[in-house]
């Protein structure tokens, strides 16, 4: 799922036309800074577009981003459907939150649940996509929905995906680079999931390339101002994964 991009671009452009950026807040602080009745529908919004736009990159067989690789090769071995994996590895994920010292947000753990279910109903209504030009035009379609849902849940400002804080919890507490930790854990997932029969293919280079500018793109009509003016921007994790 989608990191916030860097702060300096986040408080560029758009953001900086409407006064907007992201703000570091813990669990409680993103509960207390308002507006809730705008960011809790942004956020299931979001969710529901990344984990539709999750559907449509299976059904259009170009490839998978590198968490979703994994997700898939667990489940061609346990029987389990695609959603459930990512629920699951979700969790397995957030307690490895624990000798980290993080906290889960109300975001996070609705990323954890709520994405998988995306997913599952998408995978139960759309078909499988066949034909080089349709199966571009499934994916790209799913790259751009991906984007705006990143951008509205990461916008929502309720805390990061269970990945998201796995990274920036690595990099607090060895003092590595965030960039570096990224890679090494989606290298990983990526080799694993291709192992265990996951897709991989030109969609999962296009996504690598692409959903980081998109993201950054959309994110600045999503940040929800919460008028806190002393915040903390977030720091500079690039484009995830969910």
């Amino acid at each position: 799922m989608p990191t916030p991009p860097p702060a300096d671009a986040a408080s560029t452009g758009g953001v900086r036309r409407r006064h907007r950026t992201l703000s570091n807040l813990t669990p409680a602080e993103q509960l207390r800074a308002g507006r809730l009745g705008l960011r809790l529908p942004q956020l299931f919004v979001g969710l529901t577009l990344y984990g539709a736009a999750m559907g449509l990159f299976v059904r259009s067989h170009v490839g998978l981003d590198p968490w979703d690789v994994f997700h898939m090769g667990v489940s061609e071995h346990t029987g389990l459907d695609m959603g459930t994996v990512t629920i699951i590895t979700s969790f397995a994920v957030l307690l490895l939150w624990v000798p980290l010292r993080q906290w889960p947000g109300l975001g996070t753990i609705a990323n954890s649940v709520w994405i998988g279910l995306a997913l599952n109903a998408t995978l139960a209504v759309t078909p499988d996509v066949h034909g080089v030009a349709w199966q571009v035009v499934v994916f790209s379609l799913g790259l751009v929905l991906n984007g705006i849902g990143g951008a509205m849940y990461i916008g929502s400002q309720l805390g990061p995906g269970p990945r998201d804080g796995l990274m920036t919890g690595l990099h607090h507490r060895t003092g590595a680079s965030l960039r570096l930790i990224r890679t090494g854990i989606e290298v990983s997932v990526l080799v694993i999931g291709w192992l265990l029969g996951g897709v991989v293919g030109l969609g999962t280079v296009a996504y690598a390339l692409l959903i980081g500018p998109l993201v950054q793109f959309f994110l600045p009509w999503f940040i929800v101002d919460l008028h806190r003016g002393a915040a903390t921007p977030h720091e500079d994790v690039g484009p995830e994964a969910h």
